[in-house]
């Protein structure tokens, strides 16, 4: 069954008072930020912030404490479904089955999405001839590399035809060669109508890519908007440093280490 095309006036994703606590321990205070159809949208924080945790209230792989999330105006808890048939998801530590080759594990993805086979294999071929993986066509996913990994994983993310892209660190760990594979399918994948949200710890990156962008601290978004807006006459390292109250080169060398 196609799906229904989203209403492009509608936030591709819209959150809104997300709260989650882990025990005594609250590490998501209230985000809020939304994100327009056809932007790429960035994500940043140091560790710990609270990124993958909003990302995954966000796509319906954690359940929030309080709060809403929304693609394309669709209640991702209320109706779930639908909500995640319109978002492809690469979240942290990305589990996949081993035993198959990229080829076997998109087509058995795309398959149990409902292609049918002849679908299910041009989608396959097309997303390994793109991401450099066709010659990887005998290897198991359990001898992937890091690269490969990521690559795979963000082809399992865009077989259905998601208008809406959520990735977590798509770039960590990978090589420059794979990084310019990836960024480019991005771009495209922007160019043509759909939103990226990408959260990565590269501000060099961020600020090459994103037009917009949140920050996030503490469980909190300290700054959100359009980059500009953001970096405010400065680099988004220095910004960025400023908004989570960091002190740059101020950090000492363990005393054993100093000369």
């Amino acid at each position: 069954m196609p799906l229904a095309t989203p209403d492009r006036s509608t936030a591709a994703l819209e959150l809104t008072g997300l709260v989650k606590r882990f025990g005594p321990r609250t590490a998501v205070h209230d985000v809020t930020f939304a994100v327009a159809p056809g932007s790429f949208y960035g994500v940043v924080g140091p560790n710990g912030a609270g990124k993958t945790t909003s990302l995954s209230m966000a796509v319906g792989l954690l359940r929030p404490d309080a709060g809403t999330a929304r693609i394309f105006g669709v209640d991702v808890w209320a109706e779930p479904v639908q909500a995640r048939a319109m978002v492809g998801v690469l979240p942290d530590g990305l589990a996949l089955p081993e035993r198959l080759t990229g080829r076997e594990l998109l087509v058995h993805l795309a398959r149990l999405r409902g292609m049918d086979r002849a679908t299910a294999a041009a989608r396959a071929e097309e997303l390994l001839d793109i991401l450099d993986l066709l010659e990887a066509e005998r290897t198991l996913v359990n001898d992937y590399s890091t690269g490969m990994r990521k690559k795979i994983g963000l082809a399992t993310a865009m077989l259905h035809g998601p208008r809406l892209l959520v990735l977590d660190e798509p770039f960590e760990a990978v090589d420059p060669v794979s990084a310019l594979t990836i960024r480019g399918m991005l771009q495209t994948f922007v160019a043509g109508g759909g939103s990226v949200v990408l959260s990565s710890h590269v501000m060099a990156l961020v600020e090459q890519i994103c037009d917009h962008l949140a920050v996030i601290d503490n469980g909190r978004v300290v700054a959100a908007g359009a980059l500009a807006q953001v970096q405010a006459g400065a680099s988004l390292e220095s910004r960025f440093v400023e908004l989570v109250g960091a002190a740059a080169g101020t950090r000492k060398a363990p005393s054993w280490l100093a000369p």
